[in-house]
């Protein structure tokens, strides 16, 4: 299991691709933050975060799926999967392996963005003048956002042998879960009745309330069965194929 993981590793870190996303993932950021003026903190004056918070979860709905889209769909393509089945690992430890290895990448991605939480931390009047819990609680939700696009990334990459469309499917899908209960909470015959209901079914909905700084149990609990159901269904997706 812990070859897997870091053949992963190492596969990311020796190709210009991971850097070209990271890149762009801490670009796209930065500009928000510092750059385009109806986000940029330096022409608002004031010290907040916000901004990275709202953009990161449409960032991350592209950027993991396309970080995810070749862990199974290339080792089937050049039949390298049949190398991983030959290994003493069960499927669950592979797709365990992988999954661990993903999410420690999207931890180091985030870990640069720190340096924006040190500035804007510097900047507020007086120095300090932010609301560290709140912004200690998104980064929290980022983490969890994060393994549950990398399960359904996963899963997205074991449905097919073509990484286009593991990326389509991914990217779908994560919208799907994150705003689809949103749109259709606020239908009108639901509005009063299941609305609440619905929307907590959603992504969104949780992750919203983790940026607030408060960690609620439900929320948590969510992420988690949300991450397992992806990764037990790219588990079984696995076992069928090798049958």
């Amino acid at each position: 299991m812990i070859s897997i993981y870091l053949k992963e590793i190492r596969s990311f870190l020796s190709s210009l691709v991971g850097y070209v996303v990271i890149g762009f993932f801490l670009t796209v950021l930065g500009l928000i933050m510092w750059v385009f003026p109806d986000t940029s903190v330096l022409d608002n004056l004031y010290a907040q975060m916000d901004p990275l918070f709202s953009v990161a979860p449409l960032v991350f709905m592209f950027l993991i799926p396309a970080l995810t889209m070749r862990s199974y769909a290339e080792e089937y393509q050049s039949g390298t999967i049949e190398l991983l089945y030959t290994k003493p690992i069960s499927d669950i430890q592979l797709v365990l392996a992988k999954y661990f290895a993903y999410l420690s990448l999207m931890l180091l991605t985030l870990l640069p963005t720190l340096l924006y939480y040190y500035t804007v931390h510097q900047l507020g009047a007086p120095q300090g003048n932010l609301d560290s819990g709140a912004i200690a609680g998104s980064y929290i939700g980022l983490f969890f956002l994060a393994s549950i696009y990398i399960a359904i990334g996963l899963f997205a990459s074991v449905l097919t042998k073509s990484q286009i469309a593991a990326f389509i499917i991914g990217a779908f899908l994560c919208f799907f879960f994150t705003w689809f209960f949103d749109f259709v909470s606020d239908l009108p015959v639901l509005i009063g009745t299941y609305d609440d209901l619905v929307e907590r079914l959603g992504i969104n909905f949780h992750y919203s309330s983790i940026s607030q700084g408060m960690i609620d149990s439900r929320d948590v609990i969510y992420f988690l069965s949300m991450t397992t159901l992806f990764l037990v269904l790219t588990y079984y997706m696995i076992k069928s194929k090798r049958n």
